[in-house]
């Protein structure tokens, strides 16, 4: 079950683990430049799912039952130590489900919950489907977004690579159906770009009811993949969060000198 987590700086000293679940058709790379910018006591765990990266070729899940169902077995036994989910766009709904599941299971209760760019989870999905569309549709609609590299929309082999992992996620998204449960214990914050078309603060601002905890929602600047354009804004308030939840995590503040690149 290793090929599910990625750790660009393995810690094991460190006090707290920071999990990310990637968007539609991602991976774990964009992730790994965080690694810098986060409080020093903070392990980066990146979650690696089939048919993307190093596991390219294993087949993607396209529905979210068994998808969660593995992401359990493999995230069960590494929540021996506090622990907190970011997931931008689709990787906010796995994050989210994911919780859900290892509560039924008994599993120790994350810290915290961080949501980017992916609308309160019983809203109803306003846009029509994708994982259905022709081709060149599929990738004038992934164009339009603006958060697929121009080296992929621009070269026929590559679209052929990734296209099957892309349509596989975005009908996990798609075909995804909320059931209603007890709200979460731990916080949820929210981050959202203010220039982005598909997911409005206020579909943000929904999350407030999945936690019976405290709720915080930031806009930041950029479209609907914000988190690259704003890195250096988002990941400074990430790192705030996290530092604040490690002086409650036990055993006192923080490390001295805090962030890695400092």
């Amino acid at each position: 079950m290793s090929g599910w987590i990625l750790r660009p700086r393995p810690d094991p000293t460190a006090r707290l683990r920071l999990f990310c679940f990637p968007y539609a058709g991602g991976g774990a790379a964009p992730f790994r430049v965080w690694a810098d910018d986060l409080p020093a006591d903070v392990e980066l765990c990146l979650v690696q799912l089939p048919g993307r990266e190093g596991r390219l070729n294993e087949p993607p899940y396209a529905r979210i039952t068994p998808l969660v169902a593995a992401l359990v077995t493999a995230l069960r036994g590494e929540l021996d130590k506090p622990y907190v989910f970011f997931g931008h766009s689709l990787g906010a709904l796995l994050g989210f489900e994911l919780l859900r599941a290892l509560r039924r299971v008994g599993a120790p209760s994350p810290r915290g919950l961080f949501v980017s760019g992916y609308r309160a989870p019983h809203l109803p999905d306003p846009e029509p489907p994708l994982h259905r569309l022709p081709g060149a549709a599929l990738w004038e609609e992934l164009r339009r977004l603006n958060g697929t590299p121009p080296e992929v929309l621009e070269n026929a082999e590559l679209r052929r690579l990734v296209e099957p992992t892309l349509r596989a996620d975005f009908a996990i998204d798609e075909t995804y159906v909320h059931t209603n449960e007890a709200p979460l214990t731990c916080p949820i914050s929210a981050f959202g770009g203010i220039s982005d078309r598909e997911v409005s603060g206020e579909m943000l601002a929904a999350w407030r009811r999945h936690t019976d905890g405290s709720f915080e929602l930031r806009m930041m600047p950029g479209d609907h993949f914000f988190i690259h354009a704003s890195r250096p804004i988002l990941l400074d308030a990430l790192a705030g969060d996290l530092e604040r939840l490690l002086s409650r995590a036990g055993g006192g503040p923080p490390s001295a000198g805090a962030r890695r690149h400092e």
